[in-house]
């Protein structure tokens, strides 16, 4: 099955754009669209979509004719797409991709997608205004990549209204996730596309939730094995801070919601990026220094901890983050990550009844891995467990990708991936790019997941000449 592109998309409806300068002599604007809640059911409502757009300030020395600012006004556009899902973007003017692309010419916009930062933003309060559980999770379902790609074809519809085709179209730009919702793009709307870029985003495509999890088990395995060669001490230490959680039956935590052994073995999520080590070895270094010292797990230690992911303000992340490996009907992904892990032997804690043993053998945290445990532990998604269950259960997704179009495809790709990525396993990103025709692709294993942000320089670089480099 291949995703529904007789679906019609309009041009979307620009409610408000407010232009300002910001420091280093760009101008940016803060733009609201409204689009279909449902594309399928145009009459279901609508929901707004925000993004920001950001150029450079022109400020020539005489004034420019009609022709120099109509020139001006139709810079091609990048768009950026974000990681996540569950997340928004930052501001434009922090963002490493700004002083790449601004001065090569685009105008670069970043939207948030629906659901997430600006964007009628999701959250269980929110969703309770909706209806019961069948309603939220339908709801939620309309929160995947495919809806996405829609609303970017919206955007740029009316964005672009007006423009010579030729000039209509856009460059992407898909950081992790956002390299799932581009491939998307590519099985859905070519059409709309002059290139694509991808760091970290080449997505499993043709595989299951569970080989998917499988694959990324392995890779998380071979994080923990460095991570306590790195801090072999840290072996006793999880064992303390677990031995204590098990005696209280988990600690409460400031803002609500449980401490448990499975919450603080999930801190290894941080393992698949730069600093990542250090992150988690200084969040169990003050767990440690507290029950050492007061003989209990403090305010400002357990505050640490609550904040370490931030699943109770980014909902979707957690509730939908299988889902976007649910290629089609009959595919649920039925806790994959859950049934997947705890058949493992270094992540049997996460079965029911677990008792921690006091042997030297280390405790090995997840990785980017979603169980229904966190609707235990996170205030925010406890009331979402029902809703959660429907989502995981469900078996009518939509299609996302059209493999006969991306082994077709037309529309210069260009990726960088990294060997040592512990979130898009590195042999499902490779399939894939020799998947899509046309793909050019830098291959690095000194670079983790987040490099756009923590090596922007060189991967940046790196990706540009693979566009703009002549190969013999």
């Amino acid at each position: 099955m291949v995703p529904n592109t007789a679906i019609r998309v309009p041009p979307a409806k620009l409610v408000s754009c407010r232009e300002h300068v910001v420091p280093g002599q760009f101008l940016t604007a803060e733009l609201f669209f409204q689009v279909p809640l449902d594309y399928e059911d145009p009459d279901s409502g609508t929901i707004t979509i925000f993004g920001r757009r950001i150029a450079k300030r022109d400020m020539p020395i005489t004034p420019p004719d009609d022709e120099d600012a109509k020139k001006a006004a139709n810079k091609p556009y990048m768009v950026f797409l974000e990681g996540g899902p569950g997340f928004g973007n930052r501001d434009p003017q922090d963002h490493p991709l700004t002083r790449i692309a601004v001065p090569r010419g685009y105008q670069v916009l970043f939207l948030d997608y629906r659901g997430v930062g600006m964007s009628t933003p999701v959250s269980a309060a929110m969703l309770a205004k909706i209806g019961d559980a069948d309603a939220q999770a339908k709801y939620l379902g309309l929160m995947r990549q495919d809806n996405t790609v829609r609303d970017c074809e919206a955007v740029r519809k009316c964005l672009t209204a007006g423009w010579p085709d030729i000039k209509a179209v856009w460059s992407i730009f898909g950081q992790s996730y956002g390299g799932f919702v581009s491939l998307s793009y590519l099985s859905m709307h070519p059409e709309g596309l002059a290139e694509v870029f991808l760091t970290g985003g080449l997505a499993p495509v043709g595989k299951t939730a569970d080989q998917v999890y499988e694959a990324t088990f392995r890779k998380t395995i071979e994080r923990n094995i460095e991570y306590y060669a790195k801090f072999p001490a840290d072996v006793a230490v999880v064992r303390q801070i677990a031995a204590h959680l098990e005696s209280e039956g988990g600690v409460a935590l400031p803002s609500g919601g449980t401490l448990t052994v499975p919450r603080l073995l999930t801190l290894g999520i941080a393992f698949g990026g730069h600093g990542g080590f250090a992150n988690v070895h200084n969040t169990l270094l003050r767990l440690k220094t507290s029950l050492d010292q007061l003989k209990l797990l403090d305010r400002s230690a357990l505050q640490q901890v609550e904040t370490f992911t931030p699943f109770d303000t980014n909902i979707i992340y957690a509730i939908l983050h299988e889902a976007i490996y649910c290629d089609g009907p009959e595919k649920p992904s039925a806790w994959a990550a859950y049934r997947v892990g705890k058949a493992l032997k270094p992540f049997s804690w996460l079965n029911p009844g677990y008792e921690s043993a006091s042997a030297d053998d280390p405790l090995y945290f997840s990785g980017e891995m979603i169980f229904p445990t966190h609707f235990e532990t996170y205030p925010e998604l406890i009331s979402l467990r029902d809703v959660a269950e429907k989502i995981a259960t469900r078996t009518d997704w939509p299609a996302l990708y059209d493999e006969e179009r991306l082994r077709n495809n037309t529309v210069p790709v260009y990726a960088a991936s990294y060997i040592e990525d512990m979130y898009v396993e590195h042999s499902l990103a490779r399939e894939t790019s020799r998947l899509v025709k046309g793909t050019k692709v830098f291959e690095t294993n000194i670079v983790y997941h987040n490099g756009l942000r923590a090596r922007t320089d060189e991967v940046l670089r790196q990706l540009f000449s693979l566009r703009d480099d002549v190969l013999d």
